[in-house]
């Protein structure tokens, strides 16, 4: 991927998320706390499995 194309990408995202944040906080929240959530769950999930795997 052409460098410029990548800034310009990256550059973009952070403009829309502060946006997203700026105009509709509390859908930024939800978004924000379904990532924890689900950050959450792959890591209870992997604690599981390494839990099952040394018993």
């Amino acid at each position: 991927m052409p460098v410029f194309l990548k800034k310009l990408l990256i550059w973009g995202s952070v403009a829309f998320l502060i946006y997203f944040m700026a105009f509709r906080p509390q859908g930024a929240a939800d978004m924000f706390k379904a990532i924890g959530a689900g950050l959450m769950a792959i890591a209870a999930g992997l604690g599981d499995f390494l839990s099952s795997l040394m018993t």
